[in-house]
């Protein structure tokens, strides 16, 4: 029965982290590629609350409901727990993308966090380019080592500076 419970968390955690990768390839080669019309507002200045951009949160809830409806209703714990680690990182992914780094609300608007201060970096760096081509930073709570390297940089360039 324990080694069963582990069994389900460690798919739960897999999932959770292969969804990075499924996070990045879909960002690239989907919302910057042919559904690029929904996300294009991501990328320009505007002054609403909401987004066509918004949409994904919608067409990417459907594969979690539909892996949670056949994990309960025809008794397959691995779809629940699938669905479980696809659902955890869609709550990481709020957090993060609207609220730690777009702030959309207003929560965690002064983080000295390192980690938090470099995929801020990224995310700034993804989003210098307006359209859809020549990107870069596509991920999203794996940061480059390039923009955790500046932050580390300007951090030894501000102690020098206040010494």
């Amino acid at each position: 029965m324990v080694l069963q419970y582990l069994i389900y968390f460690l798919i739960i955690i897999s999932t959770f982290v292969i969804m990075e990768g499924i996070t990045w390839l879909t960002h690239k080669y989907v919302m910057h590629g042919f559904l690029w019309v929904l996300h294009k507002d991501h990328h320009q200045p505007h002054d609403h609350d909401l987004e066509k951009n918004d949409l994904f949160a919608i067409i990417f809830a459907v594969p979690c409901i539909t892996l949670f409806y056949f994990g309960t209703f025809h008794d397959n714990p691995w779809l629940t727990c699938i669905a479980i680690g696809v659902f955890l990182y869609g709550i990481a992914y709020f957090l993060v993308h609207d609220v730690v780094i777009h702030q959309r609300i207003k929560w965690w608007t002064h983080s000295k966090n390192k980690y938090v201060r470099a995929m801020r970096w990224a995310h700034k760096m993804h989003h210098k380019h307006l359209g859809k081509e020549d990107g870069e930073s596509f991920g999203f709570l794996w940061v480059e080592r390039k923009y955790r390297d500046k932050i580390k940089k300007d951090e030894s360039i501000r102690r020098a500076g206040s010494a």
